[in-house]
């Protein structure tokens, strides 16, 4: 976490916090007594272009953290098996949700990715599902009418009710719950196709603005944000001017990959020299994916209940935990 915590975060003792803060050692030291069931080839499957984590990051930070979900989940269903039991109820657990939150770039993906992989193999074995907001973002024909396509990722180019009611859904118990699928190759929403949630063990909740509050717009009778059934929360960080760099690394490494596609909606881009495209990352750094960051993700970060701190080599150098 930087330095000048943000007003939320400060108490009026300096040495005060309600986060409790682990460097890189101390918190790799927490997982001497757990196994780690992943492999390099696995990290290299699930990890997004441009994040260079490895089998030792996995090791050090992500199989504490993937331990400590599971101490918290399986707590929770303690938790729900005594308050059944008061209440003379067998009525089914409903899924536990975490949602992961951060930057364009900043490896929340990754992180949502390898968290699904350690938790799904742990000895209890839950089945755990991963779902991205993007497929909740308005169809580019929606945002071109509103004027929003430039300003794709911010709060207001999402359908904030649905992806509200999809996880009270979830979190209701519902059997089945459906949700939109988005393609990052074509820039858009998938017509008619929709991926389903089956009450999952752990459901894993993975976007931009996952940690927002609720916007007044958005008020209805129950004035409930996305974050409001969250049962833990993870912010990755990093400071902007490595995230504005690892955002134009990948673009760089597109234009040999996704951008070549025929249907890619960046095709025109593949065949920009290095000066042009990194000068057209950073353009769509500066004037779209910064003012985001700066005036609707960032903010957000001390809303988390795990804060991962990102080094400029993109390993995690401190862990931030909300204490009990």
């Amino acid at each position: 976490m930087r330095k000048n915590r943000p007003v939320s975060e400060r108490t009026s003792a300096d040495n005060v916090s309600p986060f409790a803060t682990f460097t890189r050692d101390q918190w790799a030291a927490l997982a001497d007594s757990t196994p780690l069931p992943l492999t390099q080839e696995d990290i290299t499957r699930v990890r997004g272009l441009g994040d260079p984590i490895d089998l030792r990051e996995v090791d050090r930070i992500y199989r504490p953290l993937s331990r400590l979900l599971d101490l918290y989940s399986s707590a929770v269903g303690g938790l729900h098996d005594a308050t059944s039991a008061f209440l003379g109820e067998r009525s089914r657990r409903t899924p536990y949700v975490i949602g992961v939150a951060g930057s364009v770039a900043v490896g929340k993906s990754t992180t949502a990715r390898i968290l699904r992989e350690l938790m799904a193999r742990w000895p209890s074995s839950p089945r755990v599902e991963l779902l991205t907001t993007d497929g909740f973002l308005y169809p580019n024909k929606v945002l071109r009418e509103r004027d929003l396509l430039t300003r794709k990722g911010f709060p207001e180019s999402y359908d904030r009710r649905a992806l509200r009611q999809f996880i009270a859904d979830v979190k209701s118990g519902v059997p089945e719950v459906t949700a939109p699928v988005y393609s990052h190759i074509t820039y858009d929403i998938v017509p008619d196709e929709s991926v389903t949630v089956r009450q999952p063990d752990i459901l894993i909740v993975e976007g931009l603005n996952v940690l927002q509050p609720a916007s007044p717009r958005d008020l209805d009778e129950t004035a409930l944000a996305v974050s409001d059934y969250f049962d833990v929360s993870i912010y990755v960080d990093a400071e902007p001017t490595n995230v504005r760099q690892w955002y134009i690394d990948r673009f760089l490494s597109l234009r040999k990959t996704a951008f070549t596609m025929p249907d890619s909606y960046f095709l025109e881009y593949a065949d920009l020299s290095d000066a042009e495209a990194t000068e057209k990352a950073g353009h769509i750094w500066d004037s779209i994916n910064a003012p985001n960051l700066a005036r609707n993700i960032a903010p957000t970060r001390s809303r988390a209940t795990i804060i991962l701190a990102k080094g400029a080599d993109h390993k995690v150098e401190s862990v931030h935990m909300r204490k009990l």
